[in-house]
């Protein structure tokens, strides 16, 4: 069920003069923009950031804040979609980039931090017994589903509809254009029926798999303690691998979302933040599994990748994790979290209006209905412009977040930071009280 905005015909008029707004008060972001466009496809090189009628460009970063083209300082409440998590040049961060550069950058070889950061990572996640690194969460996917194809000898993967695993792994909507040609099984997240059937009808073909704990980019929406446990049941029912993409959940608990819920998936993927900052991937599992890639053996996989273990990444992702990714810090920023999506909820709540937050801990999505949403499905008929209005509403009075409605807190994102976020978003339900969509309880009053 959607609901309809108190005066229709007006919400258009108010997110045009926001974005008129936004183009008054941004000529130096447009500017490079029309510049871009001369040597990147519509001035783009990362598609998620690309918005109409431009996109904003951040010239610098501290703690938790920007500062955009045009002077403009925004508190961070995007955190690098996940990857951001440690903030803005982090002391500690910073400190080991600069003592890995002085040591040189290309070593041509094995480097002492390859390994430390392996031991750490192992420790956290005990399922991944054995690991490789890569570049990306991307490369981490594709070399896991690749690990289930040789292990099986099977060639088809399930997978769920909203998901994200990458930039050639996308299930959500129009997306996917240009995925990997696995032969994908779908089924609708959170429907533990649904997956039965694909295993029921094409079980002895089903290679992997392949779930994120919480749809991350399908906008937040956990998976229920029962959904993903059945899918370990069905995993092993008929011989699939389960690989759990833990890219965006890793950072829900210190060994992340497997451990809050006591599973161990065959594989484990990783990314974004574990690299300090910078890029980072890897792939583990089970000792069986993993041993595939030892180069020792006659039958040995193959695993190229000139800066799967380059220094800079070795050496800041280990300084997060032993100096700042402490038990305590990833207690207190989901705490932060969990209360920072109840208190936009209350506001909703309060103002009798059809919008929700979803997620856990640290991450959450903004969606415009009050409707439960247990499936990418549930989110079809939620009009996109009420977003946008509160997106360009946020942005102009110095909150960034994602333009589709996505939040991930980074460690600087405090207390302070959490009333200053709740104080602009109350301003901007204020301001357009009359144009954003009403529970069916104020419609009726």
């Amino acid at each position: 069920m959607t609901h309809p905005t108190r005066t229709s015909a007006s919400l258009d008029q108010a997110l045009a003069a926001a974005v008129e707004r936004y183009r008054q008060r941004n000529p130096a972001s447009a500017e490079q923009f029309e510049q871009a466009t001369e040597v990147l496809p519509g001035g783009n090189t990362r598609s998620v950031l690309f918005q109409a009628p431009f996109p904003p460009v951040m010239v610098r970063g501290q703690g938790c804040w920007l500062w955009d083209a045009d002077g403009h300082k925004l508190l961070d409440a995007l955190g690098e979609f996940t990857a951001g998590l440690y903030g803005h040049s982090a002391a500690p961060i910073r400190a080991a980039i600069v003592a890995a550069l002085d040591g040189g950058i290309s070593l041509s070889s094995h480097t002492f931090r390859e390994v430390e950061l392996a031991r750490e990572l192992v420790r956290r996640f005990p399922s991944m017994q054995l690991l490789r690194f890569t570049n990306s969460g991307t490369e981490a996917n594709l070399l896991a589903l690749a690990t289930a194809v040789a292990h099986t000898g099977r060639r088809k993967v399930l997978v769920f509809e909203g998901a994200y695993h990458g930039g050639v792994l996308s299930f959500g909507g129009a997306t996917g254009s240009v995925n990997v040609p696995h032969e994908w099984l779908r089924a609708p997240y959170n429907d533990l029926a649904a997956a039965a059937a694909h295993v029921e009808h094409d079980g002895e073909q089903i290679a992997a798999i392949l779930v994120e704990p919480m749809l991350g980019s399908g906008g937040c929406i956990p998976g229920t303690p029962t959904f993903l446990q059945g899918l370990r049941r069905l995993a092993d029912e008929c011989g699939a691998l389960l690989v759990f993409d833990e890219v965006m959940t890793s950072r829900l608990a210190l060994g992340g979302r497997q451990s809050q819920l006591g599973l161990v998936p065959d594989l484990t993927t990783l990314g974004k933040y574990f690299g300090g900052g910078l890029s980072f991937g890897a792939f583990g599992g089970r000792r069986e599994l993993m041993q595939r890639f030892d180069p020792r053996r006659a039958d040995a996989l193959g695993h190229a990748g000139t800066f799967n273990n380059n220094v800079l990444s070795m050496a800041a992702g280990l300084a997060g994790l032993r100096e700042l990714w402490t038990p305590a810090a990833v207690d207190a920023l989901n705490r932060r979290g969990e209360r920072l999506r109840e208190r936009c909820n209350a506001l909703f709540r309060d103002r009798g209006l059809a919008l929700q937050c979803t997620g856990l801990g640290s991450l959450m999505t903004l969606h415009a209905t009050d409707c439960p949403l247990r499936c990418y499905a549930d989110l079809a008929d939620t009009d996109p412009r009420i977003k946008d209005l509160i997106y360009f509403g946020l942005l102009e009075r110095g909150v960034f977040m994602a333009r589709r409605g996505f939040v991930a807190l980074s460690l600087p994102f405090g207390d302070a930071e959490l009333e200053l976020f709740v104080a602009t978003l109350d301003e901007v339900l204020r301001a357009y009280a009359e144009v954003l969509p009403a529970t069916a309880r104020s419609m009726s009053m």
